[in-house]
């Protein structure tokens, strides 16, 4: 493709130095082929500028920067590099979202969730569907690892290209507040934006909760959706309103699309969702009163898109887990585990009073808090856990690059003045072994903050583990 046709795509305009054919894009410098065309990204740490001589010697096409660098390399001056990104792949990969119905999510939690259940309903309104997301890809039924919530630009519209061609005719994503903060998406529409709640997380990031929540209203604006559907239950849903057109929901009135006759078990949740002239008695195989929420999200926006309200009865109802997600483990055990992602405040405590309701005996919380991350978050953590749970053992999350025993430490401080018991096992798998062990029929383990990841990032440095392998592995040591 010509650099010229790629800088057209650009809203604000460009200069183009010099003609150049271009056969690939990459931000990377490191992955940079013969033909690319590579962004020249400034960053916190690095700035892409300092590759520019070195990806010109492993053959790139061109340049895109933000100023004349002197290099002897066809060169596009644009403003904003971020942004140039998000427009010019949509032109190199044929903006393949505008052949499909798209939805996007946003929110501080759920959206893994409301995004599966949005692609159950799709499903069985007979569309394909294409996923992109935290925990995995879809492109239609094949099934591919993720490594961000949010892709960067290429990786987005190489994937929602692979979708296109595949046959589907519709896709779901999750957006993240740092999508929207580095202009990952700009160029696109999608036809419905969900917000599902707000509460702390990624401070590191973003410094304040003001700034994060700004970062989120972004999204809900005719730049970047046809229409809304916002928790209305939620105080930041007030930044959200009033720029779109929008439908609102919660558990009561006078929200446009309202829960009631709610009912939260061990096996699931039931309810009766009205929307507009339609009532749909609705029971789940999911519980807490977060997937209340989250399935009244899907269950809006995909009403709102023209699907019939018995294929999103049949599609909700479908769904019997969402990886990582509240997810029970085949112990065969007179006590339960139980996998969550909860690795914030807001989703801790939500996990542990969920699990309360329906926990016989007690109520065990194994978790820590990721390295390199919002360090306020950790004492305010070990608070809820102290608070909520009869027993909690606090051991080690992703350290990355800080010391394992430090955020233990500051996780600590915040679970000591609760008078809530405790110990601390650094070791992630001797932690959960520990729990095991002191399991009695009635109890209920939960084992908080990794999910469905299947690794644990200590020193930079990824090595396999996998909560569900490692539950399975440790039964089989106690029966020894």
């Amino acid at each position: 493709m010509k650099l010229t046709l790629l800088a057209s795509s650009l809203p604000d305009g460009a200069e183009v130095l010099q003609e150049a054919e271009v056969t690939g894009l990459a931000c990377d410098s490191r992955k940079v082929k013969k033909g690319d065309l590579y962004f020249c990204l400034p960053g916190l740490r690095v700035d892409g500028h300092s590759f520019a001589q070195q990806v010109a010697d492993a053959g790139a096409a061109a340049l895109v920067v933000e100023r004349k660098l002197d290099v002897e390399i066809p060169q596009v001056v644009v403003s904003d590099a971020r942004a140039a990104m998000s427009y010019m792949a949509q032109c190199f990969y044929g903006y393949p979202a505008k052949d499909m119905r798209g939805v996007g999510i946003t929110g501080t939690k759920g959206k893994t969730t409301t995004s599966f259940l949005v692609r159950a309903i799709a499903r069985q309104a007979g569309y394909k569907v294409g996923l992109m997301g935290t925990v995995c890809t879809y492109i239609g039924e094949q099934e591919e690892p993720a490594n961000l919530t949010t892709p960067d630009p290429i990786d987005v519209q190489a994937l929602l290209s692979r979708m296109r061609d595949a046959g589907c005719d519709f896709y779901v994503m999750e957006v993240s507040a740092h999508a929207l903060d580095l202009r990952k998406l700009v160029g696109m529409k999608f036809d419905q934006g969900v917000f599902t709640n707000f509460s702390q997380d990624h401070l590191d990031y973003f410094g304040s909760m003001e700034t994060y929540r700004k970062a989120k209203a972004k999204y809900f604006d005719p730049f970047y959706i046809q229409h809304a559907v916002v928790n209305a239950d939620d105080e930041a849903s007030k930044a959200m309103l009033g720029r779109v057109g929008a439908t609102t929901f919660g558990v009561s009135m006078p929200a446009d699309a309202y829960a009631n006759e709610i009912e939260i078990h061990e096996s699931g949740v039931s309810y009766l969702l009205n929307w507009r002239d339609t009532r749909l008695e609705l029971h789940l195989q999911i519980s807490g009163i977060f997937n209340v929420y989250n399935s009244m999200a899907a269950a809006v926006a995909c009403l709102e898109m023209g699907m019939k309200p018995e294929d999103v009865k049949a599609g909700l109802e479908g769904v019997k887990v969402v990886p990582g997600r509240i997810e029970p483990l085949p112990t065969h055990t007179p006590y339960r585990v139980i996998l969550d992602y909860a690795h914030s405040p807001a989703s801790l405590e939500s996990i542990l009073k969920t699990i309360r309701e329906f926990t016989k005996g007690r109520l065990i919380c194994v978790f820590g808090c990721g390295g390199g991350r919002d360090k306020a978050k950790r004492p305010i953590m070990g608070e809820i856990s102290g608070r909520l749970a009869d027993f909690s053992v606090l051991t080690s999350d992703n350290p990355r690059m800080e010391d394992p025993m430090e955020i233990l430490r500051a996780v600590e401080e915040g679970i000591r003045p609760t008078g809530g018991e405790y110990v601390v096992i650094e070791n992630r798998r001797e932690a959960i072994r520990y729990a095991m062990q002191m399991g009695e029929p009635g109890d209920v383990i939960v084992l908080a903050g990794k999910g469905h990841e299947t690794y644990q990032d200590v020193g930079g440095q990824k090595h396999p583990f996998d909560e569900k392998v490692v539950v399975r592995e440790l039964l089989k040591e106690m029966e020894e």
